[in-house]
């Protein structure tokens, strides 16, 4: 099974990081395991409606002061939708999507800069307050 390393973004402001091997963009509820959990450790339940975003990142400790680019190198040619997200609590994101639908509970989008810790992430659209094209 593929683990995922995420960082759970919950719409009241708690942070969680976790592996998981269940998350799927068309359930629910999804479960988390804390990185530093002892063999045995029964995983958390994780409801997507509670979230304001799913990070896939590369490291749990990433670079708390780097500040992810916010827009795209125009020497690099980019496939998919160009996106601006900005969340109900201001944070901005900027990136790519293939299956943005506002109807659908949330979609995928994987951030403009290439530095950024963050390799993709799953928007929960009620928690953005902007999606538009770039």
């Amino acid at each position: 099974m593929i683990q995922n390393k995420i960082v759970i973004h919950y719409q009241d402001g708690r942070l969680m990081k976790g592996i998981t091997i269940d998350f799927f963009p068309n359930k629910d509820i999804f479960h988390l395991t804390p990185p530093d959990a002892s063999a045995g450790t029964i995983p958390m339940d994780v409801y997507v409606s509670d979230l304001k975003a799913i990070f896939f990142v590369k490291q749990f400790d990433g670079n708390s002061r780097y500040d992810d680019i916010k827009e795209f190198d125009p020497a690099k040619n980019v496939i998919g939708r160009k996106l601006k997200v900005t969340f109900k609590d201001g944070e901005l994101m900027v990136g790519i999507t293939n299956a943005y639908d506002p109807n659908r509970p949330g979609f995928f989008m994987t951030p403009a800069d290439p530095k950024s810790n963050i390799e993709r992430c799953f928007v929960v659209t009620k928690a953005t307050k902007d999606v538009s094209s770039i």
